[in-house]
């Protein structure tokens, strides 16, 4: 009972207003007192566990992802999709979904996507006849492809909190990612000339002429070698994760500096201190949860929690629904971070009991972060792509329920209840 105490007073000091991390230390307080456990002992615990080499990565990448906006990275990737695709029947939409999906692929990150991403492309969007509400509502759900798309935060932090190969949950996410882009994609084309039409002449608008193909192919190189170089380094053996993110971070300076040239001591200062503001917060929210971790585990709370759930719901597939809508729900409430560090973790067991591989059960979670963090009252991906668009979080809320209800869901849905789609890459590489 006490467990749920915890998780319910950490959404409620979350919904009043408190930061996210002293939210954790609030729910670590309350826990310690409870539980009379020994502050001390919990606190090298939680240093050993903070203290580790797969976290590296986490500072990196985030860095990776606020150059690329500085750099002008973020900017040649969005002209070499619009080029490609951008004059077909919801092209320019479909650019967006794209050019968040490529984004992912280096900076494994959904804020630096939004603000990179929507600085871009909310105008031009604007311009070719979508409504700001809808390019905000597709802006947001797009960037979560970051958190599907490897090498992906979430799933770092999902590997060090579970004790699961990074690798493999990098893995386990590209099927449900691709499939989100091929749902977006469709849904955005479905609702061009129905919700609203798509002006196909760019030139008749006063829009910036894009370039060629050719010119935008060999522009958008470097950014497009760096998936690539991380990806194939990762999978290929080359190098780790950790490693993959030094690598990504140095080429992303490199790039900003001396290839593109947006960047300049200024820009990259910024950056610096942009990545180490969000490293700080998320360090604190690990540290703070790898106590609670701690109490929990001695107190053997998610085996109980197992025990509760099966006493009422012996269905297999009803355990899966209920801990999917639990999933939403706490997404609803908390960031990414906190259900990944806190929920996830706390699940687990029931899970593994009920047959889910721990693997598998990390695309789960990871869907459903992409549905909370769109979805009223916290919303804080919406909320933000709300900002960059310029347009009232009310006239955004209903396009982006729709593509959450006709897109997100399923996807979910698919993702639990089709295995194979999160464990056959991780299985074909060796990783499970």
């Amino acid at each position: 009972m006490e467990g749920f105490m915890a998780v319910g007073l950490l959404m409620l000091l979350m919904i009043i207003g408190v930061p996210v991390a002293w939210s954790f230390a609030g729910v670590l307080a309350y826990m310690v007192y409870v539980y009379d456990a020994n502050l001390n002992t919990l606190m090298l615990q939680g240093y050993r566990s903070v203290d580790s080499v797969i976290l590296i990565a986490l500072p990196l990448f985030v860095l990776t992802g606020y150059m690329m906006q500085s750099g002008g990275i973020a900017k040649r990737l969005v002209d070499f999709i619009e080029v490609m695709i951008g004059k077909r029947k919801g092209g320019m939409g479909a650019s967006m979904v794209m050019a968040s999906g490529i984004f992912g692929a280096i900076a494994g990150t959904a804020t630096a996507a939004v603000a990179s991403i929507g600085t871009i492309m909310i105008g031009p969007l604007e311009q070719r006849g979508y409504p700001r509400s809808y390019s905000s509502a597709l802006l947001g759900i797009s960037s979560l492809l970051g958190i599907l798309i490897p090498p992906s935060i979430t799933m770092i932090l999902f590997a060090v909190v579970t004790r699961q190969s990074v690798a493999a949950c990098f893995a386990a996410s590209v099927g449900p990612a691709i499939l989100l882009i091929v749902g977006l994609i469709l849904a955005n084309r479905f609702g061009v000339g129905r919700f609203f039409n798509e002006v196909s002449s760019a030139a008749g608008n006063g829009m910036e002429k894009l370039p060629s193909k050719g010119k935008a192919t060999l522009k958008a190189f470097p950014a497009l070698s760096l998936p690539v170089i991380i990806l194939g380094g990762i999978y290929g053996g080359v190098f780790t994760p950790t490693e993959a993110a030094a690598v990504a971070a140095f080429s992303a300076m490199l790039i900003g500096f001396f290839i593109y040239r947006d960047m300049n001591l200024k820009s990259f200062a910024r950056s610096v201190v942009a990545a180490a503001e969000t490293t700080g917060t998320v360090i604190l929210i690990l540290l703070f949860s790898f106590m609670i971790g701690r109490i929990l585990a001695s107190e053997r709370i998610p085996q109980d929690l197992t025990e509760l759930v099966s006493t009422f719901i012996q269905n297999p597939l009803l355990i899966l629904i209920a801990v999917n809508l639990f999933l939403i729900f706490a997404g609803m409430i908390m960031d990414d971070v906190s259900v990944t560090v806190v929920v996830a973790p706390l699940f687990l067991p029931l899970m593994v009991d009920t047959g889910i591989h721990p693997v598998h059960f990390a695309s789960i979670v990871a869907c459903s972060v992409v549905i909370g963090a769109n979805s009223p009252p916290v919303a804080p991906i919406l909320y933000m792509a709300c900002r960059i668009g310029k347009v009232s979080i009310h006239k955004t809320v209903k396009p982006a329920l729709a593509l959450m209800a006709f897109v997100g869901l399923p996807v979910m849905l698919v993702t639990t209840f089709v295995p194979e789609l999160s464990l056959f890459l991780p299985r074909w590489l060796g990783f499970v």
